[in-house]
C-alpha cells in the first residue's frame, strides 16, 4: 500500500522563487520514492503581515470576514506557484484551497477551528498520481465564507489533514532543523532535542517557542500522529514529537517577553536536584523573583526586572 506523506512548509521556506525551487526538489525526491504526497503551504515570507498592513491603510475598522478573505490570498498564491513549478519540472501537481480540500471550520473569523475534513477530493487527486498542494491556515464555514485559523494555523491544517488521511506522520519543515534546548539564535551552545512528548511541546509552544502552533500539537496527540520538525534547507534529522515520555528529563529553557523564564521537561516536579540548582542560581545572581510555579512538566518563573540573555545562557549551561 502506498504511504501518504503530509509535508508542511512555512513562509520562510517558500519566501521567494529560489527557495520555492529548493522545496519543489525536496518534494519531488519524496514523491520519487513511491509515496503519495500532500503538501500544505503557508503564505510566502511576510505576505500575511503585508496584507494586514494594506487593509489597515484602507480602514481602521476592517471586518474579520473581509480580512479573512484577503489573508487567504497569501496561501493561494504560494500553492499555485508551487504547483506551476512542479508541473514545469514534469510532476503532476494540483493546488487546492481550503474549501476545495474539504476543510470545514467554525465561523469565528481570524480564529476558526477545524470541525471536519472531507478528504474525497484530496484522495481523488492522490489516486490520479498527483502531488496535492493545499493552502494552510484556512477553511470554509457553514455559510460558505472563508475563515482563517489564526497565526501559525498552517501547522494545524497539516496535522489535521494527516489525521484525516490516516498518515503515518506529519513533517513540519521550516528554516530551523528541530527544537532546541534554548533559542539557538541567542544561546550558541543550545542542543537539538531528538524526542519530545506532546505535553512538553504544548508547554514549549504556550511559553512562546515559535516552533509549532498549539492546536496542531493537540490534534497530533488526540489522533496519535507523530510530528517531525525538520529544516527545508538540509537533510539533518529533526525533532520527533510523539506520546513518548521520559521521566525526570529537562528538555528546554525559554525566555518569554522580558521577565518570564520557563523550564520544560516531563517529571520535572520530582527533579528536586534541579529545583535546588535553579533556586541557588537565582539567589547567587540576586534576581528578584515575583512568582515561582512548578507543575508536572514545567517550572515557570516571573522576575521583577528584565532578565538578560546572559543570565539565560548561564542557567542553560548549569542545567545542560
Amino acid at each position: 500500500m502506498d504511504t501518504i506523506m503530509v509535508l508542511k512548509f512555512g513562509g520562510s521556506s517558500v519566501a521567494d522563487n529560489k527557495k520555492l525551487e529548493l522545496v519543489a526538489k525536496k518534494i519531488a525526491k519524496i514523491y520519487d520514492k513511491g509515496n503519495k504526497v500532500v503538501v500544505v503551504l503557508s503564505a510566502q515570507g511576510k505576505t500575511t503581515d503585508k496584507l494586514i498592513k494594506e487593509a489597515k491603510e484602507l480602514s481602521n475598522n476592517v471586518s474579520n470576514r473581509e480580512l479573512d478573505s484577503l489573508l487567504s490570498c497569501g496561501e493561494q498564491m504560494s500553492t499555485a506557484k508551487l504547483s506551476i513549478l512542479l508541473n514545469y519540472m514534469g510532476y503532476s501537481a494540483i493546488s487546492l484551497t481550503g474549501w476545495q480540500a474539504g476543510i470545514l471550520t467554525t465561523d469565528n473569523n481570524q480564529d476558526a477551528s477545524i470541525i471536519n475534513i472531507d478528504t474525497t477530493r484530496i484522495l481523488k487527486e492522490l489516486n490520479k498520481g498527483k502531488i496535492v498542494i493545499i493552502t494552510g491556515f484556512q477553511g470554509i464555514d457553514k455559510n460558505l465564507d472563508i475563515t482563517t485559523l489564526g497565526r501559525g494555523g498552517s501547522d494545524t491544517t497539516a496535522v489535521a489533514i494527516a489525521a484525516a488521511l490516516h498518515a503515518k506522520n506529519c513533517y513540519i519543515f521550516s528554516d530551523v532543523d528541530g527544537v532546541y534546548t534554548a533559542d539557538p539564535n541567542k544561546i550558541n551552545n543550545a542542543k537539538k532535542i531528538k524526542d519530545l512528548s506532546y505535553e512538553e511541546m504544548l508547554q514549549l509552544s504556550s511559553e512562546g517557542a515559535k516552533v509549532l502552533h498549539n492546536r496542531c500539537v493537540e490534534i497530533g496527540e488526540k489522533f496519535k500522529i507523530p510530528i517531525i520538525t525538520k529544516s527545508s534547507f538540509n537533510e539533518e534529522k529533526g525533532t520527533i514529537i510523539t506520546d513518548k515520555i521520559e521521566e525526570d528529563t529537562v528538555k528546554s529553557i525559554i525566555k518569554k517577553e522580558v521577565s518570564r523564564v520557563s523550564i520544560i521537561g516531563n517529571g520535572i516536579i520530582r527533579n528536586f536536584k534541579l529545583i535546588k540548582q535553579i533556586i541557588d542560581f537565582i539567589r547567587s545572581k540576586k534576581l528578584e523573583l515575583l512568582n515561582f510555579e512548578i507543575s508536572e512538566t514545567k517550572i515557570s518563573m516571573v522576575f521583577k526586572n528584565i532578565i538578560p540573555d546572559e543570565n539565560i545562557k548561564e542557567l542553560h549551561d548549569l542545567i545542560f
